[in-house]
């Protein structure tokens, strides 16, 4: 690349390469943000470009001379309650791209009041809060669509006067888009508004008279929030060593800033190549060889009839299509630190595992086991499923029908259009859980499992139209499981085929009437089991019982959808 116009503008700027530092690595988006960092609240998202978030910017970094800023001040600011403030910090933290920063393993609302958030992070992070996602695809078999999704449903019409999302979900359910088209979507945005988010991190040259903007080392290294050079697997190394002005640069004597306009010319160059790059793959795999090196899975391309696994070389590993089984996995067999979970239907998965993200999309009538994940979990368009983690936070979107045994140690966050969602405490375990959880930090003596915050019925980063008005509607909350109901869910034995662990049994603490209901229903049992072994009955009476025990076992087998756990007896 050639920096002539930013010379233009600059006469006198600092030597610099005029080419990209030598590298293999192309720039790819972080997921994270864009998958786990938007929230739905109208007064985060900005569509005048940089001109409120710069006199943000100024307030921010007046209210606090190490350029942190705790809820309390940041609620002030941004004219928000308290409690949405604390999410907003709690979020960003989540998806932050340096585990150094102290916020990162903050485990109480004191500990992140008393921490703050870096004001230039929240800058980058408020820049991102107006990106749509991409739309889903229909699925190009509406054969198997029907077989896993009702065709009809009460629910269908509920919402139908305040969201044309009930159109969608009637017609054919949503199907998540490729990775690759995921990818090139999140870079696309980025090349709009990148310009916006240096100029936000951009200070005012000193000693020159038409206040030239240059950017600094430390104010560039911000946007690995949203942006890394490299591939899955690779070491990550410092955002800054990879660009020609600053690569190599000692950190206690750091390169000389540099014109900001220099700084965008170069990220829009390697934008631009990415962008190109994947518009080769994609175009490869649609008219090249089906070898093509290319991982991702378009999704309108996978029969919901067959399960598919499939890891890319920088997405998340993706577990897909499981039906009618149970499906495992292990540490050892995933390989990096996120997962997927889409379109599976009436199957037990398992995914025993210290994660850093987790998602599950368009599942339907199954139970699926996430181990341990440290950063986030999000749970989006299921019908009738169980879900079990232990999570740092956890985010519902778009869900009916669906029971949640959580340990997390965050409100968990409840958006968009929801119906008949249960929670309850945590109610499981395998030999390695406490050691998983320890590896990413999740803490067994805090579980708000029951003070979840429900926000909009809509959400404003959805990419279909919604009628007017109706993004003021609350959404629907989540119902405390009667504790009558609650019952331990048993991992099979198989889990402890990999390096047995210390974990014995549940590690999160249970409330007391779950801990009186599990208590009464162990003595219930064994009562019945001494009344049984001391009852005489003759052989047909015996064969009677026997029948009638079996019968009803069987009835409450399916409808508590327990009945999922019978498939491992199969594998």
């Amino acid at each position: 690349m050639t920096d002539s116009a930013a010379a233009d503008q600059h006469p006198e700027p600092p030597p610099q390469p005029s080419t990209p530092a030598a590298s293999t690595f192309q720039l790819h988006p972080r997921r994270e943000p864009f998958e786990h960092g938007l929230l739905p609240i109208p007064k985060l998202i900005f569509n005048d470009g940089v001109q409120t978030l710069s006199g943000l910017k100024s307030t921010l970094l007046a209210s606090n001379s190490n350029h942190r800023v705790s809820s309390e001040n940041l609620a002030g600011v941004l004219q928000i309650p308290i409690e949405h403030s604390r999410l907003v910090i709690e979020t960003l933290s989540s998806v932050l791209y340096d585990d150094s920063d102290p916020l990162v393993t903050a485990s109480t609302s004191e500990e992140v009041d008393e921490i703050g958030v870096n004001v230039f992070d929240l800058l980058v992070f408020l820049c991102i809060q107006s990106y749509k996602r991409l739309l889903p695809k229909g699925h190009k078999d509406s054969a198997a669509v029907a077989d896993v999704w009702p065709s009809t449903s009460a629910f269908d019409g509920f919402l139908s006067v305040l969201s044309p999302l009930q159109l969608v979900r009637s017609n054919s359910r949503r199907f998540m888009p490729s990775q690759a088209d995921e990818e090139a979507h999140q870079l696309s945005y980025l090349q709009k508004h990148i310009g916006n988010i240096v100029s936000l991190l951009a200070d005012i040259a000193e000693g020159e008279g038409d206040e030239s903007m240059v950017l600094s080392m430390d104010k560039f290294e911000h946007l690995g929030l949203l942006i890394y050079f490299g591939e899955r697997g690779s070491p990550r190394i410092p955002l800054s060593q990879n660009t020609p002005f600053f690569a190599n640069s000692d950190p206690d004597m750091p390169a000389a800033p540099v014109p900001a306009s220099q700084v965008l010319d170069w990220l829009l160059q390697n934008i631009s190549s990415t962008l190109e790059n994947i518009a080769d793959r994609v175009s490869l795999k649609e008219n090249g060889p089906s070898n093509s090196s290319d991982q991702d899975i378009t999704m309108a391309d996978v029969g919901t009839s067959s399960a598919k696994s499939s890891t890319s070389p920088r997405g998340p590993s993706l577990i897909e299509g499981i039906s009618k089984s149970s499906y495992v996995k292990q540490a050892s067999d995933l390989k990096g630190t996120s997962v997927k979970v889409v379109n599976c239907n009436e199957s037990v998965i398992y995914i025993l595992a210290p994660l850093r993200y987790a998602t599950v999309y368009g599942c339907s009538d199954a139970t699926i086991v996430l181990g341990a994940v440290g950063k986030a979990v999000r749970i989006e368009h299921c019908e009738r499923v169980h879900l079990i983690t232990a999570a740092k936070r956890i985010c519902i979107a778009n869900c009916r029908e669906c029971v949640f045994f959580l340990g997390v140690n965050q409100k968990p966050l409840i958006v968009g259009d929801n119906h008949k969602l249960q929670v309850a405490p945590f109610n499981t375990f395998y030999s390695q859980l406490e050691e998983h959880m320890n590896q990413v930090n999740i803490n067994p003596n805090i579980n708000k499992w029951d003070e979840s915050v429900a926000l909009g019925v809509l959400d404003p980063h959805d990419s279909l139209s919604h009628s007017a008005g109706v993004s003021d509607v609350q959404a629907e909350s989540a119902t405390r499981l009667d504790p009558d109901h609650y019952t331990n869910f048993v991992i099979p034995n198989w889990s402890e085929s990999e390096q047995a662990g210390s974990t014995k049994d549940n590690p999160f603490t249970l409330p007391d009437p779950y801990l009186a209901s599990q208590q009464k229903n162990h003595k219930n049992l064994e009562e019945v089991k001494q009344i049984l072994r001391e009852t005489q009955l003759e052989e047909s009476r015996k064969r009677e019982l026997s029948g009638a025990l079996h019968a009803c076992f069987k009835d409450w087998l399916y409808a508590s959808g327990n009945v999922r756990q019978l498939y491992c007896l199969h594998e």
